[in-house]
C-alpha cells in the first residue's frame, strides 16, 4: 500500500525544511536536530498521560546513567518493570528524544518502564552502549521491589535500542536471569546484512542508507567482527530459550527484513515472536502518532500485544 498520507506530509514538509540530512552534519547538529523534531515538536495536550514520572539514576558499566520511571495510572498492586532502550543509531537520541514512546509502553502495556540513557557514541563507540544496556538491566533486575514491585521482568526499544534490547536479552538469557518478554519495534539486528528492504526503501523515507551508514561509523569504533551478537544479535551463536517476543516491522524501511529475519530466526530455534509488519509505514513511526491516527493504532496494537506477554 502507499505511504500512509499523513505520513506522506510529515516526510513531504521534513524534505521542503532545507534541513540538511544527518549524515552530512557532526553528531551533535544530529542530537539537537532530533530533539526539534520530537520533544520540541509536541504540544502539551498531545503528551500521551501517565500516572507518574520520576528521573533518577541506575548503573552502567562504567558509572551511573541518567533514567527515567514511567507508572500507569491507576495501577494497584504490583507490575511489570520494561527496560526501555532509546533508538538513534547509538549517536543521538536520548530520554527526552523517547518520552513518548515510553509514555505509551507505559500506558498501553500497563507497566512500569524504566527508561535508560545509555553512553553515545562517537564519544563512547561500541560496545560501550551495549554493555550499558546489559550492566543496568541486570541491575533493574536485582532491585524490581523498587519499580513494579515483583518478579516479572522485560526490555524493550526501538530501531538500535531494539538492537540493545535484543542485547540484554541474550545476555540475561546466559545469566540465568528470567525474562518475560522482549518488545523490539523496528529493530537493526545485522550490522551488514544483504536484505531488499535496505536496497528499496533506501531513500525518502525518513531513515536512509546513508545515515545508517553513517550511525554505524560512529558507532562501531574498534569493531573488527560484523557478526560479533553484541553488534548484530541476529548472528548470536546460540538464539534458543530467549524470551517470546512481539516484532514491529513497518513497510517502508530499510530495517524492516532484518527485522523479520529476527523474528524466522527465534521461531526457528525453538522460541516465539510475533512479527506485525505495518504496511504504510515508515522508520520512526512510533513518534509520529499525534500525526498519525494509523501509526497511533499501530502503537497501541502493538503495546497490547506486548502487554498481553506480560499479564498472561
Amino acid at each position: 500500500m502507499p505511504v500512509d498520507p499523513s505520513i506522506a506530509a510529515l516526510l513531504t514538509m521534513l524534505e521542503q525544511s532545507g534541513a540538511p540530512p544527518l549524515n552530512e552534519g557532526t553528531p551533535e547538529a544530529g542530537r539537537a536536530y532530533y530533539l526539534s523534531l520530537t520533544r520540541d515538536a509536541r504540544a502539551p495536550e498531545a503528551v500521551v498521560p501517565v500516572g507518574a514520572v520520576e528521573d533518577r539514576t541506575v548503573p552502567g558499566a562504567a558509572g551511573d546513567l541518567p533514567a527515567r520511571v514511567y507508572r500507569p495510572e491507576g495501577a494497584d498492586g504490583p507490575l511489570p518493570t520494561v527496560v526501555f532502550l532509546h533508538g538513534g543509531g547509538w549517536v543521538i537520541g536520548d530520554l527526552d528524544t523517547h518520552d513518548d514512546m515510553a509514555r505509551n509502553v507505559c500506558r498501553h502495556a500497563r507497566a512500569v518502564v524504566v527508561a535508560v540513557d545509555y553512553r553515545l557514541a562517537p564519544e563512547h563507540p561500541f560496545p560501550a552502549a551495549a554493555e550499558d544496556a546489559v550492566a543496568s538491566a541486570r541491575w533493574i533486575a536485582q532491585h524490581l521491589d523498587e519499580f513494579g514491585g515483583d518478579q516479572r521482568l522485560a526490555v524493550a526499544g526501538d530501531s538500535a535500542g531494539g538492537n540493545l534490547a535484543a542485547v540484554v536479552a541474550q545476555a540475561l538469557r546466559d545469566d540465568g536471569t528470567p525474562l518475560l518478554a522482549q518488545f523490539l519495534v523496528y529493530p537493526a539486528v545485522d550490522a551488514e546484512g544483504d536484505y531488499p528492504s535496505r536496497v528499496e526503501n533506501a531513500k525518502g523515507y525518513f531513515l536512509e542508507k546513508d545515515t545508517m551508514d553513517w550511525f554505524y561509523g560512529h558507532y562501531r569504533g574498534a569493531w573488527e567482527d560484523a557478526r560479533d551478537a553484541r553488534l548484530s544479535p541476529l548472528h548470536h551463536a546460540d538464539l534458543a530459550g530467549l524470551p517470546p517476543a512481539v516484532v514491529v516491522t513497518a513497510e517502508y524501511d530499510p530495517l524492516r527484513d532484518e527485522g523479520e529475519a529476527y523474528g524466522k530466526a527465534l521461531e526457528a530455534a525453538g522460541g516465539t515472536a510475533h512479527v506485525l509488519r505495518y504496511d504504510g509505514m515508515i522508520h520512526g513511526f512510533f513518534d509520529m502518532g499525534a500525526v498519525s491516527p494509523a501509526a497511533q493504532a499501530a502503537i497501541e496494537e502493538s503495546c497490547a500485544r506486548f502487554g498481553e506477554l506480560l499479564h498472561r
